[in-house]
């Protein structure tokens, strides 16, 4: 009886100590967030996810250009009149961000937020916007007028009413940001979910390796195939909800920073990437690009991965993807 005692006390300590999924879903920055992290007690949990909370917020502060008192307004109200000293984490993701226009020849950019909203996808518009209107939305877009200053940690638009704006990195910039946090405090596995923005790190309670769910948009109820995410990031960007038809045409709100078009052909991009930010970027630059461009763009680049669904709902993918379709 003393050993079944002394051994049942030690499973009683074993359970005490286990790890449990804690999650929490709150808005921030404007989109929804869902927090799960792994922790011993639900005091820690809530502490850890209070720090991911508090860090999402201190970001969107920094890059929110609806708040007047960020650097980012300060950087756009400049435009055209003189540089902007900024705090080195923004002048590092802006000088990412460029890299990322560079890498897909403009189809990410930034500065998208200086286009003149002519394309309404609410229901009011009726016709097509004319062509001349079409090429004058985009006049003060373009990645080469944002003049970097690397001694000074500088920004400068060139053009007076140029904007920047981080709508397409800024919920994957805030994840990274947040499961950077929370590794560096001990937390040994988790999610950040921002709107489809997914980070992961470490794995599930029973071993398992995080999965993400991939479910074709035009059959919303089935889910096709269910991809492990190991310590990495994947992002869903979907229009199936926002568009026009116009002459037979399927205009989606995912707009060309380049010409002022909106994307055709594709309603679904799925990017796995190391990190969330990158992601991001990519799978909006995919649905510009379209997807034999898009396609042949990500099998050229390292640990980054694909799948694309178009307005038909056939489904393309990258070349190191494995699907094992359910």
């Amino acid at each position: 009886m003393k050993h079944t005692t002394a051994l049942l006390v030690i499973l009683c300590s074993l359970v005490s100590f286990a790890q449990q999924p804690y999650k929490r879903t709150l808005k921030l920055m404007g989109s929804r967030f869902d927090i799960t992290v792994i922790a011993k007690t639900q005091e820690k949990g809530d502490a850890y996810i209070d720090t991911a909370v508090a860090e999402i917020t201190r970001i969107e502060k920094l890059i929110s250009s609806w708040d007047p008192n960020s650097e980012t307004s300060k950087i756009n109200n400049n435009a055209g009149v003189k540089p902007v000293k900024v705090a080195a984490e923004l002048f590092h993701l802006i000088e990412r961000a460029i890299r990322i226009s560079k890498l897909t020849d403009g189809a990410f950019d930034i500065s998208y937020a200086s286009m003149d909203r002519i394309w309404k996808f609410d229901g009011s518009m009726t016709v097509m916007p004319f062509a001349k209107d079409i090429e004058a939305s985009v006049l003060k877009v373009g990645f080469d007028n944002i003049i970097l200053n690397k001694e000074n940690n500088t920004v400068f638009l060139k053009l007076k009413g140029m904007k920047i704006g981080f709508g397409a990195i800024g919920k994957g910039y805030a994840a990274d940001k947040a499961k950077d946090l929370l590794q560096s405090k001990g937390v040994v596995s988790g999610i950040i979910n921002a709107s489809g923005d997914m980070n992961t790190w470490g794995k599930q309670t029973n071993g398992d390796t995080w999965k993400v769910a991939i479910t074709n948009p035009l059959n919303k109820n089935k889910v096709f195939a269910l991809l492990p995410v190991l310590n990495g990031a994947v992002v869903t960007s979907g229009n199936y909800e926002k568009y026009v038809n116009f002459n037979g045409t399927r205009y989606a709100h995912i707009i060309d920073p380049r010409t002022g078009y909106p994307s055709t052909g594709i309603i679904s991009v799925t990017v796995f990437a190391p990190k969330a930010e990158l992601a991001d970027a990519l799978a909006t630059s995919v649905f510009v690009m379209g997807k034999e461009t898009g396609l042949d763009r990500i099998n050229q680049l390292p640990n980054i991965d694909c799948i694309i669904i178009d307005d038909k709902g056939n489904i393309f993918k990258s070349n190191n993807i494995v699907i094992d379709k359910l």
